[in-house]
């Protein structure tokens, strides 16, 4: 059985590089035999090269191998994927997500003790202008 951290650095390895992204891109849309993956990359890659990154893939569990007579069918498992999401993507997210409702708790806090203080300072001078003109009057 493998350790869980060892899966977990495959699965970083075949996300890691861009032509195995493209290839879990590709597979997400259907399911592919080799040598239409192959030609998907013809004029980048040769076909050693394209297998020894659905080699990585494999390794990673990141897609599933299916012999069909001949043809090699390739088909992507988002399992390990998920599970890293889960794991490190959804760990940040969550902390993130604490900090800016603590953000949004605070500023919404200032905004009512604004919004409470002009209105003070709107009633303070309502209350003030009547007695300063009644003073005037007297003055006069």
């Amino acid at each position: 059985m493998k350790r869980r951290d060892e899966l977990g650095d495959k699965v970083w390895k075949g996300l890691a590089d861009a032509t195995r992204r493209d290839i879990l891109d590709h597979l997400a849309e259907r399911p592919l035999t080799t040598g239409e993956l192959v030609a998907r990359f013809e004029g980048s890659l040769c076909r050693t090269a394209v297998m020894k990154h659905l080699d990585v893939l494999v390794d990673a569990n990141l897609i599933v191998v299916r012999r069909q007579g001949r043809q090699r069918w390739n088909y992507i498992n988002p399992v390990p994927i998920q599970r890293v999401c889960d794991r490190w993507v959804g760990q940040h997210v969550r902390q993130m997500t604490s900090a800016l409702s603590r953000l949004k708790d605070h500023a919404e806090a200032k905004n009512r003790v604004k919004a409470t203080d002009r209105r003070d300072a709107k009633e303070s001078g309502r209350r003030r202008s009547p007695s300063t003109t009644a003073s005037d009057d007297n003055r006069g």
